[in-house]
């Protein structure tokens, strides 16, 4: 999508702290980050909401999860612990009509989140 500010960093349109990328996912940092480690992981595709997965859309998930599991693993926080966020949807705190996972981690977590 031409407006999907997550769509034109995918293309380069847009500079951003790419840190790697895997099949039809890749990964940045977070602009705003809320720990030590704040990465963005998402489908190279414009996926709006969780709501549009469904079982042809695995291999997307395959995917950022491996990526996801390949960064823990590049910055250090495999071990001590990390976590993974989706927001679907407004309510939820979703910012950008695009997928993505946040990944989270080199401090203590709280729960119950926000």
């Amino acid at each position: 999508m031409e407006d999907c500010l997550f769509c034109r960093i995918a293309s380069r349109e847009i500079g951003a702290d790419i840190l790697d990328e895997k099949g039809g996912a890749f990964a940045f940092r977070d602009i705003n980050p809320q720990a030590p480690v704040h990465v963005l992981v998402l489908p190279r595709e414009h996926i709006s909401t969780l709501k549009e997965l469904g079982p042809d859309r695995c291999d997307v998930l395959m995917d950022i999860f491996s990526l996801i599991n390949d960064i823990a693993v590049s910055e250090g926080i495999e071990q001590s612990g990390y976590r993974v966020v989706v927001n679907s949807g407004e309510e939820a705190g979703q910012d950008v009509d695009h997928l993505h996972f946040h990944l989270l981690g080199g401090r203590f977590m709280k729960w119950p989140p926000g």
